[in-house]
């Protein structure tokens, strides 16, 4: 290889870049505003869930019951009502997700030791956001419920413990469980997926369709040094986008980097380098730009989003699905840039995502290389 040559398309393609300005800032700009937009739009927390009481009882004993839901901070009073009818219509019209009724006779019975005939209705039409309501008012009530019955045992003279198990949670790595924290993250990868991939798969369609390649071909210059060539503008560019996401995922956010900051940048370089040689390769077989930043869209965007365990966990996924996204390079970049913000880990637990890390960026820049060879002949 002649890096003489290397620089000379290097610079013929940074010359383009700067031209282009805007396109320029469109690429720097894009990573910002998608990270700030799904960060702050995409959120996987339930709180202030619009909450309708209808309290029959108006007793001290309903109003502690409604007051555990509204002080919870989970549940936020949106109306009243005295009927079903009033509470069916805040539910359908999507005032409330969920209702709450009291009934008259609630009262902790002799032999149960149990609330009475509270009642729970939840909008299941969202069925993430009803089943997590619905979690945290059985929390409420088996919580009050305790309390209650550990009171009214006090007051019949029983002075033995009542619980036999006594639970006592601690979370780890996210103690307040803000979905942010993992969700930042998780957008990194996704975003340096789909930006890289999609500046370069226009290069080689741009000198097919403007009629240069031709031109590049007769030149001496090799497949391998003008693939070279072409990737280091936008190799820099990437890296200038993962400094900002990242940066904003720390001042902005302020996603907590428990890792090695050196590791992170390493891996995150090795993934851009497959992420722009995978856009070659689409801009080499397609020798059309607007094809090519089409097939980069659905390529890159569509499984780095629904497939590589960003939204949903994999293992929630059928099994056949589970096998697909083994070919989705996002999902090992995901974790890796998980477990390194989160967690702390180091090459030791990681060293699996880093060998497929590796693997996809020698496999598309050679298939990128052996693709162009072949449109040569």
């Amino acid at each position: 290889m002649k890096f003489h040559r290397v620089i000379a398309v290097a610079r013929k393609e940074w010359i383009h870049v700067l031209r282009d300005w805007r396109s320029l800032l469109l690429t720097l700009g894009t990573p910002v505003f998608l990270l700030v937009l799904f960060a702050y739009a995409l959120t996987l927390d339930v709180d202030k869930v619009p909450l309708a009481l209808m309290d029959q009882s108006n007793t001290q004993e309903s109003r502690d019951i409604s007051a555990r839901f509204i002080d919870s901070g989970y549940f936020k009073l949106v109306g009243t009502s005295t009927n079903y009818r009033d509470l069916e219509k805040m539910i359908d019209n999507g005032t409330a997700l969920i209702a709450l009724v009291i009934p008259q006779d609630i009262e902790l019975g002799s032999k149960s030791h149990s609330l009475k005939k509270v009642q729970i209705i939840v909008d299941g039409s969202d069925s993430n956001t009803a089943t997590i309501a619905l979690g945290y008012s059985e929390a409420i009530i088996g919580k009050l419920t305790e309390e209650r019955i550990t009171r009214f045992a006090r007051e019949e003279g029983y002075r033995g413990n009542l619980n036999d198990i006594d639970l006592r949670s601690r979370v780890w790595y996210n103690p307040d469980m803000e979905s942010k924290y993992t969700i930042v993250p998780g957008l990194i990868g996704v975003i340096m997926m789909v930006i890289t991939s999609l500046m370069t798969s226009l290069t080689m369609a741009r000198e097919w369709e403007k009629g240069t390649m031709e031109t590049l071909i007769t030149t001496p210059i090799r497949p391998f040094e003008l693939i070279v060539g072409k990737m280091i503008p936008y190799f820099f560019i990437g890296l200038i986008d993962v400094i900002i996401v990242i940066a904003i995922g720390e001042f902005v956010f302020h996603v907590p980097m428990r890792g090695s900051l050196g590791l992170l940048f390493l891996f995150t370089t090795i993934f851009l380098v497959g992420a722009l040689s995978l856009g070659m390769l689409i801009s080499i077989i397609t020798k059309s730009q607007l094809l090519a930043s089409q097939l980069a869209t659905v390529v890159t965007f569509l499984p780095s989003f629904l497939l590589s365990g960003f939204l949903s966990p994999i293992a929630n996924m059928p099994l056949f699905i589970q096998m697909i996204t083994l070919l989705v390079p996002a999902r090992y970049l995901i974790h890796f840039l998980r477990s390194i913000y989160l967690k702390g880990e180091g090459i030791e637990t990681l060293y699996i995502e880093a060998l497929f890390l590796i693997t996809f960026a020698l496999m598309t820049f050679l298939f990128a290389n052996m693709a162009f060879k072949k449109k040569m002949v």
